[in-house]
C-alpha cells in the first residue's frame, strides 16, 4: 500500500508544475546545462523516515546548503566564540557573492554568503587529510551513503572562480582567512561540488531537526548549541537577499543552491529538501520556492505559529471486539499535523490492519491541519479500497465527509456509540 504523504508530495509537484520562470545558472557552464524540467521533493521525520517523489535519485551539487554544515563543523573544530570572533552572523542583505565584508572588522557578514563561507572552510580542521575530505566525511555520515565530488564541475567552476579568488584576498589582506586563498577557494569550490539527491538533502535536515543526532544511526554529529546556532544563522541568513521574503512567507530555517535545491529544517520535526533548477533573481530556486510556501502552508511549519507537539498522533493500537466483531482500534491524540499523524501512516502501511473492522478514535484530538486531514482521508480511503471496513469516531468533527474510490464513506460513530459497542457483557459498566 502506497502512503499518502507520497500522494501529498506528488500533488505538490503538480501543483507547482506551472511555474516554469527563471534559468539554471548560467555563469558556470555545467551548471547551465542543467535539466530546466527536472524536479523533486522530499521530507524526512525526525525518526528517520524519508519520503521522496519527482527525480528524487537523481544527483545535483549540494552548493551552498553544505554551508550550514561546513559551519557547524569548524565550530565542533574550535567553539563557537572562535569561530564568531571570525566570521560575524548579521544579514548582509545582499547578493550571495558580494565582496562583503564588515568595514570595521574586515569580517565576512556571515557564513552563509561566499565571503563567510570561505573562511568558514579554512577554518575547518585538517588532520590526516585535507578539510574538504573531512566534510565530505561529515556528508557521508549525514546521508548515510558515501557523498563523492563532481570533478567535471569542480573543475568547471575553478575555471570561473575569479570572483571568489578576489574575496580570499580580501580576506588574507583582513587577516581574516586562516589559509591561503587559492587553496581556501579550491577547497570551498569542491566542497560545493559533491553530489547529492533530495533524499540526502531531507535525511541531512532532519539530522539538524533532531537536534543534531543522524536520527537513523543515532550518533550525535553535532552538540545541541552547534545545531542551535546553525539554525538561527540559517533563518536571518540562510536564503541571502530574500531572506526576510522567506521568512515571513515560509518561515524555517533554510539553504539554498544554485543548483536548484534547497532545504529546510523544522527543529523536532521534520527536514525539507526540493530541487528544481530553475533560479530566480536571487539565485534561489523559484519553483522550490513556491514548493516550500505550499509545504509551509498545509503542514504548519511557520515557526511564528502556535507551538504544536511534535509527539506521535498515534496514542495506543489495541485489538477489540466491537459489537461482536473483531475490530483494530487506533487511539489519536493532540494536534494533528503531517509530522505527527507520519507515525500513523507508517504504522498502517508497514502493518496493514489484520480485521476487517477498522476504527480511527479521534476523541482526544484537538486539532487537525489541512495536510493531515488530508493525509488521514487518503489513508482510510486506501483501507476502504483494501476491504476493510471503517468507523471513524470523530466528535469536533475534525475531517470531513469523503468516500473512496468507489463512492464508499467512513462510517460516523459518537463516543458514546463506541464505548456501548466495546462492552462485552451488556451489563458492563
Amino acid at each position: 500500500m502506497r502512503s499518502p504523504i507520497l500522494d501529498y508530495l506528488d500533488a505538490i509537484v503538480e501543483q507547482t508544475g506551472h511555474i516554469d520562470s527563471g534559468a539554471p545558472a548560467d555563469y558556470i557552464p555545467e551548471l547551465a546545462a542543467a535539466d530546466p524540467n527536472r524536479v523533486a521533493v522530499a521530507l524526512c521525520t525526525v525518526n528517520g523516515t524519508v519520503y521522496a517523489v519527482g527525480d528524487a535519485d537523481h544527483e545535483f551539487s549540494i552548493q551552498s546548503m553544505s554551508k550550514p554544515f561546513a559551519y557547524a563543523l569548524a565550530i565542533e573544530d574550535h567553539g563557537l566564540d572562535y569561530v564568531l570572533e571570525r566570521v560575524g552572523v548579521e544579514p548582509s542583505g545582499e547578493a550571495f557573492n558580494e565582496l562583503s565584508l564588515d568595514p570595521e572588522t574586515g569580517r565576512p557578514r556571515n557564513p552563509m554568503i561566499n565571503a563567510g563561507a570561505i573562511a568558514t572552510h579554512a577554518l575547518v580542521r585538517r588532520d590526516e587529510r585535507p578539510a574538504v575530505e573531512r566534510i565530505l566525511a561529515l556528508f557521508s555520515d549525514l546521508a548515510q551513503r558515501p557523498v563523492e565530488i563532481d570533478e567535471g564541475l569542480a573543475a568547471s567552476e575553478l575555471a570561473t572562480g575569479d570572483r571568489n579568488l578576489g574575496i580570499a584576498y580580501l580576506l588574507h589582506a583582513s587577516r581574516r582567512l586562516a589559509g591561503e586563498p587559492s587553496a581556501s577557494v579550491e577547497g570551498y569550490i569542491r566542497q560545493c561540488s559533491a553530489n547529492v539527491t533530495v533524499r540526502d538533502l531531507a535525511l541531512m535536515a532532519s539530522t539538524l531537526a533532531n537536534g543534531g543526532v543522524q536520527p537513523n544511526t543515532g550518533r550525535r554529529l553535532f552538540s545541541r548549541r552547534t545545531t542551535r546556532q546553525v539554525l538561527s544563522v540559517m533563518a536571518s541568513c540562510g536564503m541571502y537577499d530574500a531572506a526576510g521574503d522567506w521568512f515571513t512567507s515560509v518561515g524555517i530555517p533554510a539553504k539554498s543552491g544554485v543548483a536548484g535545491g534547497i532545504i529546510g529544517v523544522l527543529p523536532g520535526q521534520v527536514g525539507v529538501a526540493v530541487f528544481s533548477p530553475r533560479l530566480d533573481g536571487h539565485g534561489n530556486s523559484a519553483r522550490g520556492v513556491a514548493m516550500m510556501e505550499r509545504l509551509s502552508e498545509d503542514m504548519g511549519l511557520h515557526l511564528m505559529e502556535a507551538g504544536r507537539p511534535a509527539r506521535s498522533s498515534l496514542r495506543e493500537v489495541r485489538k477489540e471486539v466491537l459489537e461482536g466483531e473483531p475490530a483494530t482500534v487506533y487511539v489519536l491524540q493532540g494536534d494533528m499535523v503531517l509530522s505527527s499523524i507520519e507515525a500513523l501512516v507508517h504504522e498502517l502501511v508497514g502493518n496493514q490492519p489484520s480485521t476487517g473492522l477498522v476504527v480511527f478514535d479521534m476523541s482526544r484530538v484537538a486539532e487537525v491541519l489541512p495536510v493531515a486531514r488530508r493525509t488521514s482521508s487518503a489513508m482510510a480511503a486506501k483501507l476502504i479500497d483494501a476491504g476493510h471496513r471503517i468507523i471513524l469516531v470523530d466528535p469536533e468533527e475534525t475531517v470531513p465527509e469523503f468516500q473512496d474510490s468507489r463512492g464508499r464513506a467512513v462510517e460516523r460513530w459518537s463516543t458514546e456509540r463506541l464505548e456501548r459497542g466495546l462492552l462485552r457483557d451488556p451489563g458492563e459498566r
